[in-house]
């Protein structure tokens, strides 16, 4: 089976579930993606033994670097030794911020996160920031690949849109993924597999629909087969 261009959110209860979960996709996934409770708590080594657990997949570390540009770079730097693939930043640290990253990790895929999935325009405005969630996407994610970042993090209802305004490139990376049928959980703009890719996500996450199966494996493997027909059906 060809890996998915699918990621699995590693957000587990300790080193051995998450190692678990990661085996579960090698082969079926082409990311396993360690975000900030896995990265705090097992640091650099627990990322290799995550490796090591899925020697298949791709690293998507998700750490949402978001400080001043100085703290940024050097922040990017001290993860350079686990030569993650993507690392993502937050699009509202700005453009020296992004653009510092890019510099410090050439060889890695910047990835910038706009609005998070678990924010409604509600939210936003209560937060602040003027302007439906999309439209906030669409100001970030230009702002974002001005500065050199090479992925954008949104939700898949925003993936159109995205494509149409910023070209082939970047890649684009849809979280908040359910299967037909699924719970949506906490996250409030959420699709399918097959919705995302049709819409033009070149990279899906998914998490608790693989993590919270009896047969994760399996789960994964579902999951997969439902992208892959959809890439098919749009090449």
């Amino acid at each position: 089976m060809t890996a998915a261009p699918i990621a699995l959110a590693l957000d587990a209860p300790d080193l051995d579930t998450a190692c678990r979960w990661a085996n579960a996709v090698n082969g079926v996934f082409s990311h396993v993606k360690v975000g900030l409770e896995t990265y705090l708590r097992d640091g650099a080594l627990g990322v290799a033994e995550i490796r090591a657990a899925a020697p298949d997949c791709a690293l998507f570390l998700d750490l949402k670097l978001h400080d001043i540009p100085n703290t940024m770079a050097g922040a990017a730097r001290s993860v350079a030794v686990l030569q993650p693939d993507i690392l993502t930043v937050h699009a509202a640290a700005g453009t020296a911020g992004i653009e510092a990253v890019a510099e410090a990790l050439p060889q890695t895929r910047v990835a910038a996160v706009t609005v998070l999935t678990s924010l409604s325009t509600a939210d936003l405005t209560d937060l602040g920031i003027p302007g439906t969630a999309e439209q906030a996407v669409m100001r970030w994610a230009r702002l974002a690949v001005a500065a050199g970042a090479r992925a954008i993090v949104s939700s898949a209802q925003e993936v159109a849109t995205l494509r149409a305004l910023l070209g082939a490139e970047p890649l684009l990376i849809t979280p908040g993924i359910r299967p037909a049928g699924g719970a949506a959980g906490d996250q409030r703009r959420v699709v399918t597999p097959a919705d995302a890719i049709g819409s033009g996500a070149g990279l899906l996450v998914v998490g608790r629909p693989v993590t919270a199966a009896e047969d994760p494996r399996g789960a994964a493997r579902e999951i997969a087969g439902e992208a892959l027909r959809a890439l098919a059906s749009v090449r």
